[in-house]
């Protein structure tokens, strides 16, 4: 049995799940920065997140194909599922905004949104790099370092977001629905570190 183009396979679509969360996430980013086309927005992101199942779907049908795979099959499943609950917590966000109608976003709300877009951005490029583990390890380490900083980037946003809520509105719905914005958008973050985590799990145990 030729087990190559069940392995290149695999390959072709964890770097699909991965790009498709950096997509979500430029998305996301820019219904922050730009108050209008809601709708069309969260259709789109809908649209992403479906595909994103689908092609999870089509990875863990992969797997349970193929014998021999590069990395543990465990380790596969554990990335693939981390992927798809990143881009699932990007579109709970994305409807979150539309079910308040949200029209703008304070500052530190932006700024988290630009963090998760380059965390996505390096996931996107660390994911492909998993098939030459021995030549791009150092190269991988750097990248979910690099994650896991920005992490903390919006954790400290997070915490300055809703201290200025706090003094800022006088209207308690306004503060709920503004402290629910950054807490979720804190989560998509901590989705992204899990990523990296897993992928830097993998590194460890293959190097």
């Amino acid at each position: 049995m030729e087990l190559e183009p069940y392995v290149a396979t695999l390959r072709q679509e964890l770097a699909a799940a991965a790009e498709m969360a950096g997509t979500e996430a430029r998305e996301l980013a820019e219904r922050l920065a730009t108050p209008l086309e809601s709708a069309a927005r969260l259709a789109l992101l809908e649209a992403l997140s479906a595909a994103a199942d689908e092609i999870t779907r089509e990875v863990l049908t992969a797997l349970r194909r193929t014998f021999i795979t590069p990395l543990d099959r465990g380790d596969i499943k554990d990335l693939i599922t981390s992927m798809d609950d990143a881009i699932d917590q990007m579109n709970q966000t994305a409807k979150l905004i539309a079910l308040f109608e949200l029209r703008s976003f304070e500052p530190p709300m932006q700024e988290m949104g630009e963090i998760i877009v380059r965390a996505a951005k390096l996931n996107v490029a660390a994911v492909p790099l998993l098939g030459s583990l021995a030549k791009e390890a150092g190269q991988l380490h750097s990248m979910t370092e690099e994650i896991i900083r920005l992490e903390e980037q919006v954790d400290q946003l997070h915490d300055q977001g809703r201290k200025q809520l706090f003094k800022a509105h006088t209207d308690a719905i306004a503060f709920v629905i503004g402290t629910e914005v950054y807490d979720h958008l804190e989560s998509v973050m901590d989705r992204f570190e899990d990523v990296a985590n897993e992928i830097s799990g993998i590194v460890i145990e293959n190097v």
